[in-house]
């Protein structure tokens, strides 16, 4: 039995969301590298003898429920900055796109330990110096 994804979430107007040009082009990066309905510019699973192209790499909103749900995801900094625009912040540290987990996050999760790791052995290195005098 062939299971449904879930529809495309669409704006208060109901039109799908928009991809800028920078977005655009991660996309088909995206596309090209991970999607296995792929074939040279053609959709696996539209094909029903004929070559389709894949409607996602010739769209500049997100159309492909596959695209949505299965390639999407792989790409969190991507999926957020798309979809998650008016909640989402800016890494402090490398500047992806990320949804905070509070309104005093300010690194991405990646970041956030790299900076608590730098940020402790500082303290450390601190409190050891002003011990000695």
């Amino acid at each position: 039995m062939k299971e449904k994804l879930q529809p495309i979430e669409r704006g208060p107007d109901g039109s799908l969301p928009r991809m800028t040009a920078a977005q655009r082009k991660r996309a088909h990066a995206l596309i090209r590298n991970t999607c296995c309905h792929y074939d040279g510019g053609n959709c696996l699973l539209l094909d029903d003898g004929d070559a389709r192209a894949c409607p996602q790499m010739i769209s500049h909103s997100v159309c492909c429920t596959w695209f949505r749900r299965a390639v999407l995801p792989q790409d969190e900094a991507l999926e957020t900055e798309i979809f998650h625009s008016d909640g989402a912040k800016r890494c402090a540290e490398c500047g992806e796109a990320f949804i905070p987990r509070s309104n005093r996050a300010k690194y991405c999760e990646a970041c956030a330990a790299r900076v608590h790791r730098r940020q402790k052995n500082q303290s450390d290195r601190n409190r050891r110096n002003n011990t000695d005098k």
